[in-house]
């Protein structure tokens, strides 16, 4: 009898290390590297991960990366160096809940939250009266337009802008289809807390190398600098908490979509469906057709070259 229950307890610990996903991923020397250069600042009393570089001299230009859902500032990693010799200054973040920042759970993760600590951010960098470029991607697209609508209305603590490029992130929440494992976490207070144990990382490496082109796939060490990045203080359990910046998007949809189409700041949107009858005054930019979701890390030169394209133009 006394065999058996050791067997069992053989069998049921490697699960439940399984389960909790116990070790979490070590960092990869890359990612060591970006954490490293990177620094923190409290924003009500959480920590948030930021890095800067100075560039270009003779420059007094400034541009701050906003990065989408699930992933972390280090998606901005490829095309870091060649924007440091264009803007005297590049910034990027890890939202609240994502990458190298805290993670707090339970917490009631926000779109405007996470623009509030954008805000806070550029007044530690003393860039509240300065104008800034916006270049934003997915989740961060919906982050800079509550920056925008906040700029547009003068309100206290606001980014004031020189431009914005927004790039793939189902700006119109009517034509974003979400796909199940989100609805799922996004929507089901029973299944989310499970599921969130339960994604390791070929589910992730499945559902994250759909969303790529099928000749511009992350590499075996890419998915796994991403995966180690959402692993990080166990953020794959608050993914469900942060998922519901997709019924914010409906619920607010007025504001943000409105803040797009109102707006006169300059703006450039890289994706490949236009939504040009609604976004005037914009420049629209389509990429090549084997590029897909994440075009700064499929295509960093074509992302480049549209970008600096665009900033040239006025």
């Amino acid at each position: 009898m006394r065999e058996w229950w050791i067997h069992v307890g053989l069998i049921c610990i490697p699960l439940l290390a399984v389960y909790l996903h116990i070790p979490p991923p070590q960092l990869s020397q890359a990612l060591q590297k970006w954490h490293s250069a990177g620094e923190e600042f409290l924003f009500r009393g959480r920590r948030i991960f930021y890095r800067e570089s100075y560039g270009a001299l003779g420059s007094s230009d400034v541009v701050i990366l906003l990065h989408g859902f699930p992933t972390s500032s280090h998606d901005w990693n490829k095309i870091w160096e060649p924007l440091t010799q264009r803007f005297h200054r590049v910034i990027a973040l890890d939202f609240l809940g994502f990458g190298f920042s805290d993670k707090p759970r339970p917490h009631k993760y926000s779109v405007f939250e996470q623009a509030n600590v954008v805000e806070a951010l550029a007044a530690h960098l003393g860039l509240s009266n300065q104008r800034v470029n916006v270049v934003s991607h997915d989740y961060g697209d919906t982050v800079a337009l509550e920056l925008l609508y906040r700029s547009d209305h003068n309100q206290t603590g606001h980014l004031i802008f020189n431009s914005l490029c927004l790039s793939n992130g189902g700006l119109f929440p009517e034509t974003h289809y979400p796909r199940l494992v989100q609805t799922l976490l996004k929507d089901s207070s029973f299944l989310a807390p499970l599921l969130t144990r339960l994604i390791n990382y070929v589910i992730f490496q499945k559902g994250v190398g759909d969303v790529f082109g099928p000749y511009t796939q992350p590499t075996d060490a890419e998915f796994w600098d991403m995966w180690t990045a959402l692993r990080y203080n166990d953020g794959n359990l608050v993914l469900d908490s942060i998922l519901q910046y997709l019924s914010q998007r409906v619920k607010h949809r007025d504001r943000w979509v409105g803040a797009l189409t109102s707006t006169s700041v300059p703006r450039n949107k890289l994706c490949f469906c236009s939504c040009r009858q609604l976004v005037r005054r914009s420049t629209i930019t389509v990429l090549d057709e084997h590029i897909s979701h994440y075009p700064q890390l499929e295509d960093p030169t074509g992302f480049l070259n549209a970008y600096f394209n665009f900033i040239h133009s006025f």
